[in-house]
């Protein structure tokens, strides 16, 4: 039992981050837009969440802190309180410690470090400021003794009998009882055997508890119904208010029902969930009537999502890739036996082997709009440290992309934001001066093109001063004296390990640590990344990534007795190429493509393969953003879906190659790296260019 108990509460902190992810996307919606009561119900029923679930699990820290909270944003939600930075600033640093409570419990052992400490107290004090009514909120005489009245405490019988299942599902029946006495006192519990079996029967890891209760608080029904939640489908409850005073109850009110009871008394059977009654007090009637519906749609919503661990979807891609190389290899035999009919079934087999391919891929990938929204807190703690008003705009957050991928982009991203935001967007005073608005932008966009997924983080400011880089790069002899590099060389060189253009160092960049660090992250994940900057009008990052680290469509060719895999994505065309073609583009060094010049690269001779090349050779036409070229190889051998073996480390420095996969055949065939050999084709493009040009003048 201890071991579900265990996963109960490794469910809660999963959970109760992601609680925390919403309240803090309705708190920045909310200091953007004040009137917005959707934000303030959702920030309290986040908050109210984490408290009741931290409650069963007995972690007082989170209750305590989370309770004060809570009666801040019930205030806020009554309308006691106005929304103002002040009061945002404190819920986002509570939302804050909250976290990391709850980092915590998830470091088993772990205890809160006396800053944070130190933090918590700080955080009460600003809040107990909002807790307590002005002078003006203060109750009259008549009105103090009618609030008292009704805050009197009530008394409610529970009747309460858990089903078989609770322990296997990780439940502790006391921890809800000790949960319940948060609230009020428990005067009386009875605890129930009528549903003990005989010994025979006796199942040590099933629950055949039952209490009756009687129970004195000042509660709304609501509240001490949800202290039920986590347990609601595997036990039967049922809950009577009486008016005091009360006449002593004993077990049999368990039976009482609606018709007999008060009218006034409200009762509630297995799955239906009470609202929340403080801000709006409700007839019995209105909430069965009212609830129903609602639960059975909750229910459909919750039914159509399963939370599965990572690591088993992973293993599960990787069993699908095996099938994939196996079902190749079973093809490859059949078609070798000259068997119509076992060349049929394997075929059929090949194509629901795709399908589960597919299928096994989408359910790793991801919209990257839940990366974008974590940024806006960054944007807005960064630009207030600053002093700079700096507004985020994103666009495209539905774009997909494996989980893998959009697990390690978000650090380059986050660096690449703050960069931005440092150096790329001016104060207000420079920016007045310069004729533009006040308000910065930053744009986060994202969108799929030729089989990648391209990121673009742009911002509104100065741009990137050329001839400082050119400057600081000559400096370090990163640029050859006389050299005339193209702009797009010279601001990619902002990517050298140590480069740095700052006059001055600051607490978010300026030290040159950090921009090598992303080009080396994004080029781990088979990405590209290049800068555009145009001066006085802003500066766009452009990330280029796979949409998938697994497995991929390649298209085959051959060169001797090696083979190579283009990936399909970004194949354009094949043209066949004669012998008087070949001689002349060898020479020439480019093909011309009805009236398009395109660049050639001869992969036999690129990796240094022996022999004579075939007669008649390809043209395999490729295409990455707006590089473009044609790979000259011996044979075409078709489509064939490719599962992605990484190199080991020995070849980690091999320009050209992204990776390695098994062929049917049992053979190694490696994956081209076509934007490293179109980049290393566009830099030598641009050399011979500059050179030719340089000689000209010189004439």
């Amino acid at each position: 039992m201890s071991i579900n108990l265990d996963q109960a509460q490794q469910t809660f902190i999963v959970e109760a981050r992601e609680q925390l992810q919403a309240m803090e996307e309705s708190l920045l919606q909310l200091e953007s837009d004040p009137a917005d009561d959707d934000a303030i119900g959702a920030i309290f029923r986040a908050a109210h969440t984490i408290k009741g679930s931290a409650g069963l699990f007995g972690l007082e820290p989170i209750v305590s802190f989370t309770h004060i909270v809570e009666d801040v944003l019930d205030r806020l939600r009554n309308g006691s309180v106005e929304v103002d930075a002040g009061l945002i600033a404190v819920l986002l640093k509570s939302s804050d410690h909250m976290l990391e409570l709850i980092n915590v419990v998830a470091n088993q052992g772990a205890t809160l470090a006396p800053p944070a400490l130190a933090r918590e107290i700080e955080l009460c004090q600003i809040l107990q400021e909002y807790q307590a009514p002005s002078p003006a909120e203060a109750p009259k005489p008549a009105e103090a003794s009618e609030t008292q009245a009704s805050a009197e405490a009530r008394l409610w019988h529970i009747s309460l009998h858990f089903g078989p299942e609770v322990f296997r599902n990780g439940m502790d029946p006391l921890s809800f009882l000790r949960y319940l006495q948060t609230l009020g006192e428990i005067i009386h519990i009875t605890t129930l055997t009528d549903a003990m079996p005989s010994a025979e029967t006796w199942d040590a890891e099933s629950c055949y508890l039952g209490f009756d209760i009687e129970f004195r608080s000042a509660a709304g029904h609501g509240a001490i119904n949800e202290v039920f939640d986590f347990v609601r489908e595997d036990c039967q409850i049922q809950i009577v208010a009486m008016d005091d005073p009360a006449p002593p109850m004993n077990t049999g009110l368990v039976a009482t029902t609606q018709e007999q009871a008060d009218p006034n008394t409200a009762m509630v059977t297995t799955g239906d969930l009470m609202p929340d009654q403080r801000s709006a007090p409700r007839m019995p009637a209105q909430v069965t009537a009212d609830k129903q519906p609602a639960t059975s749609d909750g229910k459909a919503r919750d039914g159509t999502y399963v939370r599965v661990n990572a690591d088993k979807l992973d293993e599960l891609i990787n069993l699908v890739g095996e099938l994939v190389i196996a079902s190749a290899g079973a093809s490859l035999l059949a078609r070798n036996c000259n068997d119509d009919s076992l060349q049929e079934s394997t075929s059929t087999v090949s194509g629901l082997v795709e399908e589960i391919l597919d299928g096994a891929l989408r359910l790793r990938m991801i919209p990257i709009g839940e990366t974008f929204n974590r940024f806006r807190r960054v944007v807005r703690d960064v630009s207030q440290e600053l002093g700079k008003d700096i507004d985020l705009i994103i666009s495209g957050a539905e774009t997909e992309l494996d989980k893998t991928v959009v697990e390690k982009i978000g650090d380059p991203l986050m660096h690449l934001l703050r960069n931005a935001m440092d150096h790329g967007i001016e104060t207000a005073e420079a920016r007045l001066a310069a004729g533009k608005p006040v308000k910065g932008h930053l744009h986060l966009n994202a969108y799929h093109d030729s089989g990648s997924i391209v990121l673009e983080i742009a911002d509104d400011g100065a741009g990137l001063n050329r001839d400082r880089i050119l400057e600081k790069a000559q400096e370090r002899g990163l640029v050859a004296p006389g050299a005339s590099p193209t702009d797009q060389e010279i601001y990619n060189l902002i990517f050298e390990p140590g480069f740095s253009t700052a006059q001055a160092v600051t607490n978010l960049s300026g030290r040159g640590v950090g921009m090598d660090v992303v080009k080396r992250n994004i080029t781990l994940l088979r990405g590209t990344v290049d800068l555009d900057s145009q001066p006085g009008q802003g500066t766009v990052v452009r990330i280029r990534l796979p949409l998938t680290l697994a497995i991929i469509n390649g298209f085959l060719v051959g060169i001797g007795q090696s083979t190579y895999v283009i990936p399909l994505d970004m194949v354009q065309e094949c043209i066949e190429l004669s012998e008087d073609d070949g001689v002349c583009s060898r020479e020439q060094g480019y093909l011309d493509l009805r009236g398009e010049v395109l660049p050639l690269v001869y992969l036999r001779d690129h990796f240094n393969h022996e022999g004579p090349a075939s007669r008649r050779q390809n043209v395999v036409v490729v295409r990455y953003a707006e590089l473009k070229a044609g790979l000259v190889v011996d044979d075409l051998l078709g489509e064939f879906q490719t599962v992605i073996k990484p190199l080991g480390k020995l070849f980690g420095a091999l320009r050209g190659i992204s990776g390695s996969t098994i062929l049917g055949s049992g053979a190694v065939a490696l994956i081209l790296d076509v934007p490293a050999l179109l980049t290393q084709i566009a830099q030598i493009d641009n050399r011979y260019t500059s050179t030719q040009s340089q000689q000209a003048t010189a004439r």
